[in-house]
């Protein structure tokens, strides 16, 4: 137990990310603990003044610093040559009283949570079980820190909502050793002077932009300590996995309409619909994901996860490090094998939110990019797709597309009004990356409008950025200036940010 909280340095010089992607040159990594000896309020005040005091000896030396959620990431873009932050062990987390909420909120007063940055989206949806509430959507891999995974836009999957971070409504924002604000969009007013006063924060809401630029931001808008998010009521998904031929696809792909399908399990929108296609077994048909959204209920039977099988859930990297761990190299005949005894069809699993997209397991070396494009682009995306691996494969791996609303968030992955989503997961090697390279190339070629996952693998760089974003890339830029003083702009900057052309002091 301790009354003060700790930043435990592990003298470590070097780290590596849970997907073995890179290893990245350190100073040092800091394990941060919560002191435990106060009430939560109090214990998570006295983490801020240690954030300040750190923030304070970082400058002093002229170290850079990082805040580290998951370390999920495929890329360096929550890292640094200087501080890195291990947050996981920043899991406070408390419902918010009448009290705290401004007059003026617009949403069901019962539905805020405000959470520390390094709680899981695990922890965060057993605590909201228990409340009976669950969050709106999240990633598969609940394993990723609330904070890492709305700061590079976690798409999620639900058709009809958005990402992660379009659950948020405000951010705790510690900005220099001596200043920390909160922040919330002027046409969304969410929290009370009380709130405010309780945790010690200025209020910040000069407009919406500043909060949609700093919900994605990176971990480069200051350390974010604490977000306000916005639940719903406990619910169920009814899911299904079914092959269906793929051209019985297309006209739902053109027009998203999901009524009179004979190969659906219900006549109506689902809250998540996915398929995913093996191009080696591309004639027995691809694999289509429905799950539908009902109402909480006891008296369910929960779908049983199966370490050797792909749950209803599982991201597919799961499949894919299956295939790397079992054969030393990877062929079409072995995706295919691997796939089909993995990836299995199935009828009527049902779960929450929580207990569908629960995986937090890793294994294998699996290289992941995900690209974001319109819902009406997809069609001619897969034929590109399977062209290219026609003449530039085989690609050790497969293709999966799911759809997500579009996003607020200024830097948001998903920009268009219907995004879809499309992975290309496969086995971590030179092969798979010269593919990626080729489908870069082809996007830009056949002028398909499109984003790249921040945190997956991406060809990013500042003028492709100011490219895909346009007038984006300056509100975001301008809202980081007004925001941060020039040292914490210096202090929050990365290797990442500076190739990206979004560290921009002046």
């Amino acid at each position: 137990m301790s009354a003060t909280p700790q930043f435990v340095p592990t003298n470590n010089t070097q780290w590596t990310n849970r997907h073995d992607t890179f290893t990245q040159q350190i100073d040092n990594l800091y394990d941060c603990i919560n002191s435990d000896m106060g009430t939560v309020l109090e214990d998570y005040n006295k983490m801020t003044k240690a954030i300040q005091e750190m923030m304070g000896k970082a400058l002093e030396n002229q170290k850079r610093m990082k805040v580290l959620g998951g370390g999920w990431s495929f890329t360096k873009i929550a890292t640094t040559e200087g501080w890195m932050f291990d947050s996981k062990q920043m899991n406070l987390c408390f419902p918010i009283t009448a009290g705290s909420i401004n007059l003026k909120y617009k949403g069901a007063k019962d539905q805020l949570f405000f959470a520390q940055c390094g709680i899981s989206v695990k922890e965060l949806n057993d605590i909201l079980r228990e409340k009976k509430r669950s969050l709106k959507t999240s990633g598969a891999s609940n394993g990723q820190t609330i904070v890492g995974a709305i700061s590079t836009a976690t798409h999620g999957a639900a058709i009809d909502f958005g990402a992660t971070q379009d659950f948020v409504v405000g951010l705790h924002i510690i900005l220099s050793p001596d200043k920390h604000i909160w922040l919330e969009r002027k046409s969304y007013p969410v929290v009370s002077n009380s709130f405010l006063n309780k945790i010690g924060a200025e209020l910040r809401n000069t407009d919406d932009d500043e909060f949609n630029s700093a919900i994605v931001s990176f971990g480069s808008f200051g350390f974010i300590h604490g977000v306000m998010i916005e639940t719903e009521p406990l619910f169920l998904l009814e899911t299904f996995r079914r092959r269906v031929p793929l051209n019985d696809l297309k006209n739902l792909l053109n027009t998203l309409d999901f009524t009179n399908l004979t190969y659906a399990p219900h006549n109506e929108r689902p809250f998540h619909f996915q398929w995913v296609i093996n191009p080696y077994d591309v004639d027995a048909g691809v694999y289509v994901t429905f799950m539908y959204k009902w109402p909480y209920r006891e008296d369910y039977v929960p779908s049983l996860p199966d370490p050797n099988k792909a749950g209803p859930g599982d991201d597919l990297p799961m499949v894919i490090g299956k295939m790397t761990e079992l054969f030393p190299s990877i062929t079409p005949t072995v995706v295919t094998l691997v796939f089909k005894a993995s990836y299995t069809p199935y009828e009527n699993e049902w779960g929450t939110l929580g207990e569908i997209f629960y995986n937090s397991d890793m294994r294998g070396k699996v290289a992941s990019a995900a690209i974001a494009i319109p819902a009406a682009k997809v069609w001619q995306f897969n034929e590109m797709l399977m062209e290219l691996n026609e003449i530039h494969g085989p690609f050790g791996g497969v293709f999966s597309y799911r759809y997500i609303k579009g996003s607020k968030a200024t830097l948001g992955f998903g920009i268009f009004e219907q995004t879809c989503v499309v992975e290309l997961d496969a086995v971590n090697s030179a092969a798979t990356l010269s593919f990626y390279k080729v489908v870069w190339d082809a996007l830009i070629e056949k002028e398909i409008p499109h984003t790249f996952h921040w945190g997956k693998m991406n060809n990013l760089t500042a003028a492709v950025i100011k490219k895909m974003y346009g007038s984006r890339v300056d509100k975001w830029l301008k809202a980081r200036k007004a925001i941060l003083p020039p040292e914490s702009i210096k202090l929050f900057n990365n290797e990442t940010i500076e190739l990206w052309g979004l560290d921009a002091i002046s």
